[in-house]
């Protein structure tokens, strides 16, 4: 936490302040409020330096938007390992599945005694603001989290963009209807004190990766291929869990040819501000398959570069074939570096053009895209570019999606998707005129 100091200067001192006159930490973090007659303003100095990620969340886990964050690798590492001892995976025969409503105005909503005996009164208050829908065990109901929603739709071989505007009780009956219909199995997850998904039983269809499993193998490639790794920041929710690594160790023997492409194409300012590294993403509800992706650290936002390696979770995958998986991506880390450095060298003569183009292919959320392409048309106005401008630009879409608080499952997404701009085609977007996004 960050310890606040006041301090009432006069205006005509506050040209140069002597930090070291407070005795306080380094880094620390200033700010002043003054008042419009110039008089006295109080400045306040927070000792400590300023976080790369929120910290600690005071969320309950059974919260269908909980999300924490990780500085250090073992205390991931044991979150995940105590999420995996206190899950529950069980196969049930998905004609045997029976729904419930549980909004507020639900029967359900008000009898505490019907719930299994973990289940909580938060678990059921969020539930009901939230999907709405619980499952009958013997045990009795377990609320339905937002992840579930889509795998149980898929239980009962239904979709609609229709379904989530009806009414609970509706809803609840028309699943009912569909699952019944069907004599195979589901596997649940029951995590936090609700169902967290409804995979198919089938184990060529889902395949249990247990995420502290996979991060052991992850931990053990990096020390053996990348000596003196860094553990950057992890992060998970209800969704999904991602962690990302630095090699400073290796900067020179990944890095050194980029960095003395960039001086010659006049952009000094970027050699050495890189550190490659990776990062790790995976998902027990579907959302994502067991991946890992080169990046580039040190910008404002890590920058993905080239493509990701995957291990779905199906066809009875193990842990053992991602681990296999590793040292492919290892082998492919400096042909990746090269296809960014020969961005270098492609000049386009419309970059603005190129970018809102190129932005328009890869789908990019368009409200931050645009915000992006503005920035990067007051910075290089009607001048060419390189391919590589351009790609550094299309990074600050991350970033204002980072700082608008966008879910860390979207902004992966949109992460995978610039990654794709490496591969472009960037002469069939270098086009004269306006353009529209």
């Amino acid at each position: 936490p960050l310890e606040r100091h006041s301090f009432q200067v006069s205006s005509a001192s506050m040209g140069i302040l002597p930090l070291g006159a407070f005795l306080l930490p380094a880094h620390p973090i200033l700010e002043h409020k003054q008042d419009s007659n110039r008089g006295p303003c109080l400045l306040h100095i927070m000792a400590g330096s300023p976080p790369k990620y929120e910290r600690r969340t005071t969320m309950q886990p059974c919260l269908d938007d909980f999300h924490t964050t990780f500085d250090d690798y073992a205390e991931m590492q044991v979150y995940h390992a105590r999420q995996a001892r206190e899950s529950k995976w069980a196969r049930k025969t998905v004609s045997g599945l029976h729904i419930e409503p549980l909004d507020e105005a639900s029967p359900l909503y008000t009898d505490g005694k019907a719930f299994a005996p973990n289940v909580s009164q938060v678990a059921v208050n969020d539930t009901a603001k939230n999907l709405g829908l619980a499952l009958l065990t013997e045990n009795g109901y377990l609320p339905i989290r937002n992840t579930a929603y889509k795998s149980l739709l898929d239980r009962a071989k239904i979709s609609g963009s229709a379904l989530p505007k009806l009414q609970k009780t509706k809803l609840a009956s028309i699943l009912n209807e569909c699952l019944a219909l069907h004599k195979s199995e589901a596997l649940l997850l029951v995590r936090s004190e609700k169902v967290a998904a409804f995979h198919s039983g089938d184990e060529r269809d889902y395949s249990i990766l247990p995420i502290d499993e996979l991060m052991t193998a992850m931990s053990e490639k990096l020390n053996e291929r990348f000596p003196g790794n860094i553990f950057a920041q992890g992060y998970a929710d209800h969704s999904l869990a991602t962690a990302s690594w630095s090699f400073p160790a290796q900067r020179d023997e990944l890095l050194e040819t980029y960095d003395k492409a960039l001086v010659a194409h006049g952009q000094k300012h970027l050699a050495s501000k890189f550190t490659p590294g990776v990062r790790f993403t995976t998902s027990d509800v579907g959302v994502a398959a067991a991946s890992v992706s080169a990046l580039l650290t040190g910008g404002q936002y890590p920058i993905r570069i080239g493509n990701v390696v995957s291990v779905h979770h199906r066809r009875q995958t193990k842990v053992r074939d991602f681990d296999s998986s590793l040292d492919m991506l290892f082998a492919q880390f400096a042909d990746t570096i090269k296809k960014l450095e020969s961005l270098l060298d492609l000049t386009l003569c419309y970059p603005v053009n190129a970018m809102t183009l190129a932005c328009k292919k890869l789908a990019m959320p368009k409200a931050a895209a645009m915000e992006a392409i503005e920035m990067f048309r007051m910075a290089v106005g009607e001048t060419p570019a390189s391919a590589h401008d351009v790609y550094m630009a299309m990074q600050e879409i991350l970033f204002i999606l980072k700082t608008g608080h966008v879910p860390e499952s979207k902004l992966i997404s949109v992460e995978e998707s610039i990654a794709r701009a490496l591969t472009l085609r960037w002469g069939d977007y270098d086009l004269p005129g306006a353009v529209s996004y």
